[in-house]
């Protein structure tokens, strides 16, 4: 009994020590992804027995192989991925060998799933890309091997599978090989290790195939065991995100966080950011008592030799080797969701650090996915990878993805839903944003409202063409000025003549109008005047985008509530006409939508008021007589 417990002793102890690979395995549909990763499973005898018997049970009644065992089924688990044989969520599995431990990241192959992949392969250190034989290479098979670039994985064993349909053919895989090679020379990859396999009937998964003796490489699980993933690690320098002030009494503070990269030990000094103060390390605690280091992936307690300015979201760095910290940034993008991105729109932005609002400045280009050339572009379609410039509402502390993979990505999210429409990697950070800075001027808001006054705000008219709100805009700038209010009206057709004239009426093209727009009265504001901005200005997220750039109070939303049909019979000018003949596209409330909005400030109903009752309500509203 005693030697028993001595092996298995030795046995944990042994696994305890091996090395960890995370691997990714993707491609396209139906290249048999779930059946390798079954199939090594099988083999390597990492499954128990009820496993197989239930197995074997399943692969009668939902399997794809005529009543045979099908592996694929070890790994799709959802009721719907066995109903459909697809692969829909990321199956993650972990296993081992003798030589190395891992963590497999099983990915879906169809594009509508192509977030889950792009999940999946966030945290992998090798990418396993499979290409059918008898297909060759698929849209997907580009799409995801450059997902895997642009995410920094390195190491690229290629699987040339279901070599049993085409006879084990060498010239098949050789072709097939080539072309794959010549669409990823290009790409940023520093290995790529072909293998033919038929992970069906199991060759060259873990035993060496005796029907393609004219193959002489590793087999799959052998590459595995083998590939150097040595050089693969993080950054060397120290960084840990504050996630918790820790003060559980009056003789405690510590800093909690998981070191995203590199290593610290007690002794060293550190700096935390954005405050930029120093302190020695005196000791790093756990829930089980204090050590002397603590490395990438670890939770620990930071206590520090001295009291200093530290709190939730800032970071504690090495103290000879500071982060730089910037608001605008050059990234690369995959677009996640089935609402489109548009330039200029704004989104939430959650780094590892910092967690804020984001605008989407430009988007410079997106990928042509099968050759890699440029497409110019202003939004981005669901599963669309492009390069874009975006600005944060505050400075963020960051390295380059490529330098170190926790602080150079983030996510974006949509305002409205919560959804996560973007996973996103910073290739550096803008150098115009470093030379630009807040000028303080001897005249402030303030006084310009005290010599005008009256308080500054702007009055936003929204609704349908001819809903009447530059006529109620203009019937009130009238009104204010005989009682010597300094006004300024910014109407959407005047503005379209000047400023804004580069601007068609596609839905990027609405956002950056009102962006634009949103800015010029920000400043008139400033300057101490009541702005009154009519704008159709259909979409509720650029309304909210312009809210945000004033002071509580002075953005008030005048919703002109007109039925479509009765702004329709005062189109004078025909608009309305020539859009549902098709001679105006994008015309809002034909085949453009608006977006009504939900609480704003004042409501006027055109349809049952006349422009002076409307002009009195404002009024009232605003207490101005």
């Amino acid at each position: 009994m005693n030697d028993l417990i001595k092996k298995v002793d030795e046995y944990i102890n042994s696994q305890a020590n091996l090395d960890l690979l995370r691997f990714i395995t993707c491609g396209s549909v139906d290249d048999g992804k779930s059946t390798l990763i079954g199939r090594v499973l099988y083999e390597a005898q990492l499954i128990f027995e009820d496993q197989v018997t239930s197995l074997k049970r399943e692969s009668k009644n939902q399997g794809s192989q005529d009543g045979d065992i099908d592996l694929a089924l070890l790994v799709d688990g959802l009721a719907a991925e066995r109903e459909q044989g697809i692969t829909i969520d990321v199956a993650y599995r972990f296993f081992a060998t003798e030589r190395r431990k891992f963590i497999v990241a099983d990915t879906p192959g169809h594009e509508q799933y192509t977030r889950n992949m792009a999940t999946g392969a966030s945290t992998a250190e090798v990418a396993v890309i499979l290409i059918d034989a008898s297909s060759g290479l698929m849209p997907q098979s580009y799409r995801h091997s450059f997902i895997c670039s642009i995410l920094g994985i390195k190491r690229v064993v290629l699987i040339v599978n279901k070599m049993d349909l085409v006879d084990f053919d060498q010239f098949v895989f050789q072709k097939i090989v080539l072309d794959y090679e010549t669409f990823a020379k290009d790409l940023d990859f520093e290995s790529i290790t072909p293998i033919p396999v038929s992970a069906l009937h199991g060759d060259n998964v873990i035993e060496r195939s005796s029907r393609m003796k004219w193959y002489s490489g590793p087999t799959f699980i052998g590459l595995l065991e083998t590939i150097d993933i040595s050089n693969l690690s993080k950054s060397q320098y120290f960084r840990m995100p504050v996630q918790w002030v820790n003060r559980p009494n009056q003789n405690f503070r510590g800093f909690s966080g998981t070191v995203v990269s590199g290593g610290v030990t007690i002794g060293d000094t550190v700096k935390v950011l954005p405050s930029g103060e120093t302190a020695d390390v005196k000791d790093i605690t756990l829930y089980s008592g204090s050590k002397n280091q603590a490395l990438t992936d670890e939770a620990v307690t930071l206590v520090l030799s001295k009291e200093i300015d530290c709190s939730r979201g800032d970071i504690i760095v090495q103290g000879d080797s500071p982060i730089e910290v910037a608001d605008q940034f050059q990234v690369n993008l995959v677009w996640l969701d089935s609402e489109p991105g548009h330039q200029g729109r704004s989104y939430l932005i959650k780094t590892q650090v910092v967690q804020g609002g984001a605008r989407l400045s430009e988007i410079k280009f997106k990928y042509n996915i099968n050759n890699l050339d440029h497409l110019v572009t202003k939004q981005l379609n669901l599963n669309d990878i492009g390069v874009a410039t975006i600005s944060l509402d505050k400075a963020a502390p960051y390295e380059s993805y490529k330098d170190n993979r926790a602080l150079g990505s983030f996510i974006l999210i949509d305002r409205y839903t919560n959804a996560t429409v973007a996973a996103g990697m910073i290739n550096f950070a803008l150098r115009r944003a470093q030379n630009i800075h807040v000028q303080n001027l001897g005249i402030n808001k303030n006084a310009r409202e005290i010599l005008g006054g009256h308080k500054a705000r702007v009055l936003w008219f929204t609704g349908l063409s001819g809903s009447g709100k530059s006529a109620i805009a203009n019937a009130l700038e009238g009104r204010l000025h005989k009682r010597g209010y300094r006004t300024y009206i910014l109407d959407g057709d005047n503005v379209r003549h000047g400023l804004n004239r580069d601007l068609g009426f596609s839905v990027s093209d609405r956002v950056e109008n009102i962006r634009r727009i949103a800015e010029v009265a920000n400043l008139m504001v400033d300057a101490g005047l009541i702005v009154l901005v009519s704008f159709i200005s259909p979409f509720k997220a650029e309304r909210d985008m312009a809210r945000r750039l004033f002071d509580d109070g002075e953005f008030v939303e005048v919703y002109v509530d007109t039925p479509l049909e009765e702004a329709e019979k005062r189109d004078v000018k025909g608009l309305y006409a020539k859009a549902r003949r098709g001679e105006l596209p994008n015309f809002t409330g034909i085949d453009s939508p608006y977006e009504a909005p939900e609480n704003p400030e004042i409501r006027l109903d055109t349809d049952k008021n006349s422009i002076e009752e409307s002009v009195e309500d404002i009024v009232k509203f605003l207490r101005l007589e």
